[in-house]
């Protein structure tokens, strides 16, 4: 499984969450400790907000801890809402256009989980992707598809509702024609103006999420590890759960996909 952090609050420096803390985003690179993969070397990409719309990306596929640049980047770069993720793959290959975060439009979206039995239905998958979609499809991950499959659903104006409904779809065609664990979800998405993240799997086993409120840098961390030893304030976010987090403070909802499965 992957690791992944986004920062959302007063500007910062990108590496004050990717690369300065001791167990930093690149540290999880190498060595995660609450995940099956301690070792996340399949790419890496940063999706930041500045002054438009759309968010900047880099994205590579060589591992996190040996590029330079991703280094020089976040050490010149602030902003205010950013994600950042470091992949460990479960099955496409390691490629630039395979690597999170994902954008669309002002949409920024990564994923860490997995979709059991991904490679036995893809087809069945693809053919969610709406037509007039399908040409931003870059890659050939299932969360990349999911993300696709959510702006189809609705997610400009109803992220929640949206990714619900795609969520719903794609677990279906894994219980059908895949395998389990049918589904294990965490993700981080954006519009610029707010964070949303979501922790959801169809077993008892959903990925880590946590949260934290920063007074020095008046903003907050979510992550799927945290990014200090000894800061006891990290709060974990519980499975079942969709957040939105704004600048001035956050929500959390029951996460309920089967719910909109039986609805449609």
């Amino acid at each position: 499984m992957c690791r992944w952090a986004a920062y959302i609050g007063q500007p910062i420096f990108l590496e004050d969450i990717v690369s300065r803390p001791g167990h930093s985003l690149i540290h999880q690179s190498q060595c995660a400790t609450q995940c099956h993969t301690a070792i996340n070397a399949d790419g890496f990409g940063i999706a930041w907000y500045g002054e438009k719309p759309e968010p900047g990306l880099y994205r590579d596929a060589m591992p996190a801890w040996s590029d330079q640049n991703l280094r020089s980047l976040t050490a010149t770069v602030k902003s205010g809402l950013f994600l950042a993720h470091v992949r460990a793959s479960t099955g496409t290959a390691s490629s630039r256009n395979n690597c999170h975060p994902f954008t669309y439009g002002r949409w920024s979206f990564m994923h860490n989980g997995q979709v059991g039995g991904y490679e036995c239905f893809r087809r069945s998958a693809e053919m969610l992707i709406p037509e007039d979609l399908y040409r931003y499809r870059r890659g050939a991950t299932d969360s990349e598809a999911l993300f696709l499959v959510a702006i189809a659903e609705g997610l400009e104006t109803d992220p929640k509702g949206a990714l619900e409904r795609a969520t719903a779809r794609v677990e279906a065609l894994a219980r059908e024609k895949g395998c389990s664990p049918f589904l294990r979800l965490t993700a981080a998405l954006s519009d610029g103006e707010r964070l949303y993240a979501v922790r959801y799997a169809s077993d008892d086993h959903a990925p880590t999420l946590y949260h934290r409120w920063s007074e020095s840098r008046s903003g907050r961390a979510v992550v799927s590890e945290p990014l200090e030893d000894g800061e006891g304030d990290w709060q974990e976010i519980p499975p079942g759960s969709f957040c939105t987090f704004d600048r001035e403070g956050l929500v959390i909802e029951p996460f309920c996909p089967v719910a909109q499965a039986k609805a449609a």
